[in-house]
């Protein structure tokens, strides 16, 4: 079995995704509000049910190379993990452009609201992620 979950890691919330038993498939499956809930206690949690430690997570590459704050935001948060979370597996994917992709693939989906909307953009980023990797193992 090759089971993922792929992270979105923003400042106030965390896309979350999950792959498919085979590993072929990602689909969104939650947005953590880090406001409202501790998001490394969240995501365990998430790992057990799914059953996997295999986790990968979107790294904001500038595009000139550079390592911006967002960057080192990321590299704080996946340290919390590895913390936390015996034996997890962190895999980085360049995460340049998916929030773009997502508000383009929802552009026409969603009517809600600025802050509903920005949710399942999370969501469907950090399943955009994960399916990039699950496609380099094909």
């Amino acid at each position: 079995m090759k089971k993922f979950i792929g992270l979105d890691v923003g400042d106030v919330r965390i896309g979350v995704a999950k792959c498919d038993p085979l590993g072929i498939l990602a689909t969104a499956l939650e947005v953590i509000d880090r406001t409202k809930t501790n998001p490394v206690e969240r995501i365990k949690e998430i790992l057990d049910d799914e059953g996997t430690k295999k986790v990968v997570v979107g790294m904001p590459k500038s595009l000139d190379g550079t390592k911006k704050r967002q960057v080192e935001k990321v590299e704080e948060f996946v340290e919390e993990l590895k913390k936390s979370i015996p034996n997890i597996q962190i895999i980085f994917v360049d995460e340049r452009y998916t929030t773009t992709e997502a508000e383009h693939y929802l552009k026409n989906y969603s009517k809600k609201n600025g802050k509903e909307r920005r949710k399942v953009v999370d969501m469907v980023a950090a399943s955009i992620i994960l399916q990039k990797y699950l496609d380099t193992l094909s």
